[in-house]
């Protein structure tokens, strides 16, 4: 059976690179077909992934159409272009496995709502957790959270996604893996800015500390489960992305802190840090929700073009507080 992947970035390729492995057929679908016929004659992706020389599994395609009989479809878009591309995707109401982060703009919808209208026959799932593409391309072992609403979805998928070096762990709580995948995105950035600027090991410490706050006040607002946020798709991926230029969120955070503009820092295609694009639309719905973020908002300011040092000044002059949640 053919299982589909939707989107060639780093790892979308990863995802096919890693299934491919034990000789499962997989269709990579990318947009651009001059990528897809390079990494059909190259056995690579040289734009997004360009160390991992690919499995004769994987058959790239540009054509929709060829997702039609895959047994599942892995949706590795970015977060704000999946509800487009979910539309051109046929109805056949295959298992859609999201593996995108974000929050979709404007509807403050997260990803597995956004699926589930654009896609109401299809049983709907969600990966996440700490993974770096080119580590999980080279086989590097890796475990990430799998969930779905129904354990008895989320099981079968979880079996036929594990591969040696891929260690799936089942939930039901979609909006808890799905909102530490969003909101560490954010905070990886504000780790960035922490080392762009000098800041010391001490600051980054108390950012993931009282990000990881933040991040379960807005989770338990939206309905997730906090055993799933101090898990593999929230603090540990929070942990993973904001020590490491390796995330593109936490190299924009650095360049932030160096004072570098955000346009400047975004202008390259190749690459997507989705923080940059979660930072607004979770600002706006932790507002919805009565949910105080200071160190999101900071990041939104930044990226906004505020004065670092304003910045973070003015988060080290906010009323002392007692700490917890």
């Amino acid at each position: 059976m053919t299982i589909g992947v939707m989107g060639a970035g780093a790892w979308g390729t990863a995802l096919a690179q890693v299934l491919a492995a034990d000789g499962t057929p997989v269709r990579l679908w990318a947009r651009d077909p001059a990528l897809v016929a390079t990494i059909a004659a190259e056995r690579r992706n040289p734009v997004y992934l360009p160390t991992a020389a690919l499995s004769e599994a994987i058959r790239p395609t540009a054509d929709l159409d060829d997702l039609a009989e895959a047994e599942m479809v892995l949706v590795v878009t970015p977060a704000q272009a999946m509800r487009g591309v979910l539309r051109q995707l046929p109805q056949a109401g295959m298992p859609l496995i999201l593996c995108s982060k974000g929050i979709e703009a404007g509807t403050m919808k997260l990803l597995h709502a956004v699926a589930a209208e654009e896609h109401p026959g299809s049983p709907i799932a969600v990966l996440s957790g700490p993974t770096f593409a080119h580590e999980v391309a080279a086989g590097l072992p890796t475990a990430v959270t799998l969930a779905a609403a129904d354990r008895d979805v989320a099981g079968p998928l979880a079996r036929r996604i594990k591969r040696p070096s891929l260690r799936p762990y089942v939930s039901t709580d979609v909006a808890g893996a799905e909102i530490g995948g969003a909101v560490k995105n954010v905070l990886a950035i504000a780790c960035g800015v922490v080392e762009g600027a000098g800041l010391g090991q001490n600051a980054r410490a108390a950012v993931i500390a009282r990000g990881f706050a933040e991040m379960t006040r807005f989770g338990l607002a939206r309905g997730a489960r906090a055993e799933t946020l101090a898990g593999l798709s929230g603090l540990g991926d929070l942990v993973l992305t904001c020590s490491s230029t390796s995330s593109r969120n936490y190299s924009l955070g650095v360049g932030l802190g160096r004072g570098e503009p955000a346009t400047a820092l975004l202008a390259d295609r190749r690459t997507v840090a989705e923080g940059a694009f979660t930072a607004p639309v979770l600002h706006d719905a932790a507002a919805a929700a009565g949910v105080d973020m200071p160190v999101a908002e900071a990041v939104c300011r930044l990226l906004g073009g505020a004065n670092v040092g304003a910045v973070i000044e003015a988060l080290l002059s906010r009323p002392l507080r007692e700490e917890g949640i």
